[in-house]
């Protein structure tokens, strides 16, 4: 009885080891040509010439120069200002959010009601509250809509527009 247990552990070691000489097998098969395609991939880098430094350096840069020593920035810094937006689009972008669902006490786009109270006060109300932002009994609204990357200019376009839809 116990030559047969023991032919019976012999055998399921070299089963094993059979089964993971295979797994072994394969893998390395797998995975023999890597190195080939590690050195093409880095061969394609290292023969434009270019050195590690220009390959690494940043693709842009930023000049505070203006700010903290009052000289004009750098002539290779390009200032691209936004191109104004008009009141739809100030709207759609910013104001939606708030004034389409109510949300904090905005009152509704188109909603005559709410709007004859804040339209009756004025424009220029209209326009102080818009770009400062206030905080009333019936709600807030946050200056510029809660967007500062607004100009006084889109926040007025978006006012208009919403004047216009809720007359």
């Amino acid at each position: 009885m116990a030559k047969k247990s023991y032919a019976m552990h012999v055998a399921m070691i070299l089963g094993s080891s059979a089964a993971l000489l295979v797994f072994i097998f394969i893998l390395v098969a797998h995975h023999r040509d890597i190195p080939d395609r590690v050195r093409m991939d880095r061969g394609v880098l290292l023969a434009s010439g270019s050195s590690v430094a220009e390959r690494i350096k940043p693709v842009g840069e930023v000049a505070f120069a203006a700010a903290q020593t009052g000289q004009p920035p750098a002539k290779d810094a390009v200032v691209t200002a936004t191109p104004a937006r008009d009141g739809q689009q100030v709207y759609q972008a910013s104001c939606v959010a708030c004034h389409d669902a109510g949300i904090a006490g905005a009152p509704k786009l188109g909603d005559k009601g709410q709007w004859a109270k804040r339209i009756a006060k004025g424009l220029d109300a209209l326009y102080a509250s818009s770009v400062n932002g206030i905080q009333g009994t019936t709600g807030v609204m946050p200056a510029k809509g809660g967007n500062p990357a607004l100009s006084d200019t889109e926040v007025k376009a978006a006012v208009d527009y919403i004047v216009a839809r809720s007359k």
